[in-house]
């Protein structure tokens, strides 16, 4: 396909970026932790944190995990933390010592989290106490080896830490019991200092992430990117950025979680190379703690999904607050809808930029020109970003018709962890990589996702796909067989409905539900359970999605 996107360009946006610029993800995080030293990297619950002092508990953390622990560059790390300093910490801990990190969504069942664990071979953990037990319970037959706890106060100054666990552990009683042989994260940076921290030599080939994804079809698997991926993106963004936003000036509000790609190669990494400061949010659904935050610490670019910001347009502190410091929010996860969009420049006076992306991409794939951004399209392709449009044949599509929209640029990761058909399964011969998302180019170049080629349902900028609930639900003795699909929600975007055929006449909805609380992360639990005699489905057998999606 012509690059027709081009022309398109803000005038500051080069057509491809320069990738020598750096070996490896550790020179970033040694350039900006160095330019940046007495600036302030983290607000989280009232306390600060500048570059300089996350980086010395960084070099710390990754002595303890190479001298007491024993890891190597290319050993798996599991991070399994919600957004606090620690979780920066460990990042850039592993980041420094080659380790690759598996990111773990810190709500996942034991179930979930074991399966993980097992598939990625990852040799220790770093995890809040609070899901310690989830951990407790998921650890038989792993490769876990060490294991580093640590408590949501661990890094603030000793009164004040010492009373937020306190309050977590004895008062909101948010902390289960459990048994571990485990190190204390604190302690861990102690023992780390007394080390020391031995650098080690990283190349853009190397592995960085193992990031757990559903992929564009099938149950959940590690894309596998690489220093060059993140790299890309990260550079990708800043060049698009470039004149919008200003070396030790951004304040940068962070809600969406680290664990996530988008947040974490955005906010985590590349934001660093211009100084900005992160206000985490342990908690994004707590919007009283997104107010609080707000007034203590304005912030000038905003990174959210859409159900969020349709939360704040409907609450009346944010609509009151002065939104003048702020430049713009960054859409992404999920599709910003129209009256959303339109509810927030209302309010803020600003944008919302929205983007396009996927694990597998790490993420950003297309984006909107910040001056100039436009509703109800994900933007232009990034520089040295390829795409091309295909039909059920694999034929290019006309410009202005619809097809499968596929990807190609140094962003795009290089397959599935241990699993070589998925990975054939998701390229063209060609190399691109096939989203499963079906769009249409207008005549500029910019590009908007008309349908989803696959039935994955997005839950507040979560992926859920069927087949892995439906796995679950088929499991309960009292379950004949089922389906699960989407359905439209005001608050979350889609919810998960299912479509169940009894074994046991006497089970109900409830029962069901709690069944599946017990081996899925909640926003994958279907919200509504409806049970029908007879599920649709074609001469051979299969189950049809789509008429079942008219009987819902």
């Amino acid at each position: 396909m012509e690059k027709i996107w081009l022309k398109s360009y803000p005038s500051h946006v080069p057509a491809k970026i320069d990738l020598s610029q750096y070996n490896s993800l550790a020179e970033v995080i040694d350039e900006f932790c160095q330019k940046f030293a007495d600036a302030d990297l983290v607000h989280c619950l009232g306390s600060r944190f500048t570059y300089k002092d996350i980086y010395k508990r960084a070099k710390n953390f990754a002595s303890y995990l190479q001298n007491e622990c024993g890891f190597k560059k290319g050993d798996r790390f599991a991070i399994m933390l919600p957004n606090l300093p620690q979780y920066l910490v460990a990042l850039y801990a592993c980041i420094m010592a080659g380790i690759v990190i598996v990111n773990i969504n810190p709500m996942c069942t034991h179930y979930e989290l074991a399966g993980r664990l097992k598939n990625s071979g990852t040799k220790g953990i770093l995890v809040l106490e609070n899901f310690a037990k989830t951990l407790q319970e998921g650890l038989e037959d792993t490769d876990i080896e060490s294991i580093i706890v640590t408590s949501v106060g661990d890094m603030m100054p000793f009164l004040k830490g010492s009373l937020i666990n306190f309050v977590l552990r004895y008062v909101k009683r948010v902390v289960p019991k459990y048994n571990l042989k485990s190190v204390n994260f604190n302690k861990a940076v102690e023992i780390g200092e007394k080390d020391g921290f031995r650098a080690v030599e990283i190349s853009q080939n190397c592995t960085a992430f193992l990031q757990y994804t559903g992929g564009t079809t099938g149950e959940p698997k590690a894309a596998v990117l690489s220093q060059r991926n993140i790299l890309a993106n990260l550079l990708q963004m800043l060049a698009w950025l470039d004149g919008d936003i200003k070396d030790g000036t951004e304040s940068v509000l962070a809600p969406l979680p680290l664990y996530h790609i988008f947040a974490m190669t955005i906010c985590g990494i590349a934001l660093g190379l211009k100084g900005a400061s992160q206000i985490l949010i342990p908690d994004a659904r707590n919007i009283s703690s997104i107010i609080r935050a707000l007034k203590k610490e304005p912030c000038t670019v905003f990174v959210g999904v859409n159900t969020l910001f349709r939360a704040l347009n409907h609450n009346e502190e944010f609509k009151k607050m002065d939104h003048s410091k702020m430049k713009f929010a960054v859409g992404g996860g999920a599709s910003v809808e129209q009256d959303v969009f339109e509810g927030w420049m209302d309010i803020t006076g600003k944008p919302i930029i929205e983007g396009y992306g996927l694990t597998e991409s790490s993420p950003v794939v297309t984006v909107n020109p910040v001056r100039m951004p436009e509703m109800n399209t994900i933007g232009l392709p990034l520089p040295s970003t390829d795409v091309k449009l295909l039909d059920l044949e694999g034929n290019e599509v006309k410009l202005g018709k619809p097809g499968e929209l596929c990807v190609k640029g140094p962003q795009v990761m290089s397959g599935y962890w241990h699993a070589e058909e998925e990975t054939k399964a998701v390229f063209t011969n060609d190399g691109y990589l096939k989203t499963g998302d079906i769009a249409v180019m207008d005549k500029r170049g910019f590009l908007n996702i008309v349908d989803r080629k696959k039935d994955m349902i997005v839950v507040s900028g979560f992926n859920v796909y069927p087949s892995e609930v439906e796995k679950v639900i088929n499991n309960h003795p009292g379950v004949l067989e089922s389906v699960v699909i989407g359905v439209p929600s005001e608050r979350s975007g889609e919810q998960v409905k299912a479509l169940v055929v009894k074994e046991d006449p006497n089970l109900d909805d409830d029962s069901l539900k709690a069944y599946c609380r017990e081996y899925m992360t909640r926003y994958k639990v279907p919200k509504i359970i409806k049970f029908v005699d007879l599920l649709p489905k074609s001469p051979v057998g299969k189950i049809l999605r789509r008429v079942a999606r008219e009987m819902g």
